[in-house]
Order: structure tokens, then C-alpha cells, then sequence
């Protein structure tokens, strides 16, 4: 059995439907509600070496909490936008699976398909 953690939102409708694909999967999940339970700097740097992405890939940009902090700056550093993220996390995209020391984004869900 493959043993994953799923950074979730269950508002959300992807996060819910790549969950659902890893119970089909019979996999041992360990859901991360990031809203309740904020990721710190060192998770979140963890997260973009095994996503092999920059802090503003990794970012909601539609979301109005990024047009108010003036993210889309680009004189802003990569610190300053991971800095961002844990202090609103509602600015991460999601949902994020990780297995096997990898990592993939669930959009669409069948994306985690190929890290289990």
C-alpha cells in the first residue's frame, strides 16, 4: 500500500475528486487541510524542489489576496513570495499529492497518477 499525503482543501472540487482517486487507489492517505494547518517555510520550499516550481508558479493568482498584496511584482524575491504563501494560505494551489519523495499537483486529478 502506498502511503500519501494529500494537501487539501475539501472546499474545493478538484482536491475532493483527486482525494476520491486515491481511495480508488486503496492508498494510505494522510489528508493536510492547509487552511487549519498552515505549511511553514521549510515545507513549502520542500514542496517546490519536488514540483520543480517557483514560489509565483505555485500561487493562485486569481485569488484577490494577490492582487492586494501586489505579488504579480516582479521585483519581488522568491523568500518574499514563499514568505507570501505562509502567511496566506489560501494563495497555494492545491491539491498537492506527495508519494514516493515526489510531488504533483492534482489539476487535473489524474495528474498524481504518475507519481503513486
Amino acid at each position: 500500500m502506498t502511503m500519501v499525503s494529500i494537501i487539501h482543501n475539501p472546499r474545493c472540487s478538484k482536491s475532493r475528486q483527486t482525494l476520491a482517486l486515491l481511495e480508488e487507489r486503496d492508498c494510505e492517505i494522510q489528508i493536510v487541510e492547509y487552511l487549519k494547518f498552515p505549511l511553514n517555510k521549510n515545507e513549502i520550499e520542500d514542496l517546490l524542489t519536488k514540483l520543480g516550481l517557483s514560489a509565483r508558479e505555485l500561487m493562485r493568482t486569481k485569488e484577490t489576496e494577490y492582487k492586494e498584496q501586489e505579488l504579480a511584482n516582479t521585483n519581488l524575491t522568491e523568500d518574499q513570495l514563499i514568505q507570501a504563501i505562509v502567511d496566506t494560505p489560501k494563495l497555494l494551489e492545491r491539491p498537492i499529492v506527495l508519494a514516493n519523495d515526489k510531488a504533483a499537483i492534482g489539476r487535473p486529478p489524474e495528474n498524481v497518477l504518475a507519481i503513486l
